[in-house]
């Protein structure tokens, strides 16, 4: 692998420190600023919003520049909106600092998925892709817990400064290490708008956004779950978390490699395999050693649907890929918010903690169904492209139209 998919991962790493850390955070960033617990959650929907209309914008934006140039100037304002953070003297400030970063991480992701595809060999394009996010899934297990740490002993405003500083590194790394890879010619937004009117694409998005958000339905709502139900004291709940984040390293490994040789078959025995375990941690979750294992097994599974998710998008949108693969990281964040609003309903309805596993369990399994659907709708296009080709009369349409264009170049 390319040491550019060094580069990438650093920022995708420090990308996705920013993201989760204000989680473990939010009691001193509340204290500090005055505000209280929901309030100071605002940072958490600001951001994800920001991911959501960020992705989309910034790569519109980019499509007159090179994607080196535009990923550096993403990580640029990832480190402006973490400086901000740092310094905020009110929250107000602090959100702005939060939604600015945020813009960098839709079209990061997109746009490095995209690099990270071209730099290797086509069977190795989803391993490439695993690369790139394998530092967004070690974010969770290092970067988080270490953020908290410092916040928790040092100051929230150092963890963000220290975040900052990674997306520092992540800029000379990409800045050093990534080719000078020129915007394809001929590629105009109106030929990216075009990939959102392929039914895969959509299909796609669509698993993307039940898939994951079916993992998130269970985990936002991982600590109340683990003390209330399962007995965990308040401490472990970060402990836990790194069992997730092991999980999902591992998962977005195998998934990249699995993709490159058959990409449907792994989206199916991952997704049917995330819907079963999500149904079971319903029972798990009242052991402390069954959920353990139950937690890690959904971080793996969950993140294992990503390489060949992101893949089948930039597949399916061959030859402008760069928007669909954007947007399809905002559908992560747009199955992060649903699934979490649902399992706030279940909870708030009276069903329990473990609601919200039922609710993951149902979107994981409805994942699967467009999975299937995908696949058969693309079986059936390729048979219809046989019988065209197989049909005299279609062969003697395409002979005559080729003599003909053989005429007008010869004329």
């Amino acid at each position: 692998m390319p040491l550019a998919l060094l580069a990438l991962a650093i920022g995708a790493f420090g990308i996705g420190t920013t993201e989760f850390v204000i989680m473990g955070l939010l009691p001193e960033v509340a204290g500090d600023f005055g505000v209280s617990i929901p309030t100071a959650g605002l940072l958490v929907t600001g951001y994800a919003l920001g991911v959501m209309f960020g992705a989309p914008l910034m790569t519109v934006l980019g499509t007159k520049i090179s994607r080196k140039r535009m990923l550096m100037l993403l990580m640029g304002l990832f480190i402006v909106g973490n400086l901000i953070s740092a310094v905020a003297p009110t929250f107000t400030v602090m959100l702005i600092g939060r939604v600015i970063a945020s813009l960098a991480h839709g079209a990061f992701f997109g746009i490095g998925s995209v690099v990270a595809a071209d730099l290797v060999a086509p069977d190795k394009k989803a391993g490439a892709i695993a690369m790139m996010f394998t530092g967004l899934t070690v974010a969770n297990v290092v970067g988080v817990p270490l953020g908290t740490l410092i916040g928790q002993s040092a100051g929230w405003r150092v963890t963000f400064t220290v975040v900052a500083a990674l997306g520092v590194l992540g800029l000379a790394g990409i800045a050093r290490l990534v080719p000078d890879m020129p915007k394809p010619e001929g590629v105009h937004l109106r030929h990216e708008l075009a990939a959102f009117k392929n039914v895969q694409v959509l299909l796609a998005m669509a698993m993307t956004v039940l898939g994951f958000g079916g993992v998130f339905a269970a985990i936002t709502y991982i600590a109340p779950m683990m003390t209330n139900v399962t007995g965990y004291a308040d401490g472990s709940v970060t402990w836990l978390l790194v069992l997730f984040g092991l999980g999902m390293v591992g998962g977005n490994l195998v998934g990249g490699r699995f993709a490159d040789r058959a990409l449907m078959p792994m989206l199916y025995v991952s997704l049917g395999a995330l819907a079963v375990v999500l149904a079971l941690f319903t029972l798990t979750a009242h052991n402390k050693i069954a959920a353990a294992v139950t937690i890690t097994l959904i971080g793996a599974l969950g993140f294992a649907t990503v390489p060949p998710l992101q893949k089948r998008v930039l597949d399916q949108a061959h030859g402008a890929p760069t928007l669909a693969s954007a947007v399809n990281i905002g559908a992560f964040n747009l199955g992060n918010a649903l699934s979490a609003w649902l399992g706030g309903v279940v909870i708030a309805a009276g069903m329990g903690y473990t609601a919200p596993n039922w609710v993951g369990a149902v979107l994981a399994a409805a994942a699967l169904l467009l999975a299937v659907l995908s696949a058969a709708l693309e079986r059936r296009a390729e048979s219809a492209d046989s019988a065209d080709s197989a049909d005299p009369v279609v062969v003697k349409a395409e002979q005559a139209h080729s003599v003909q264009q053989q005429a007008a170049v010869h004329h």
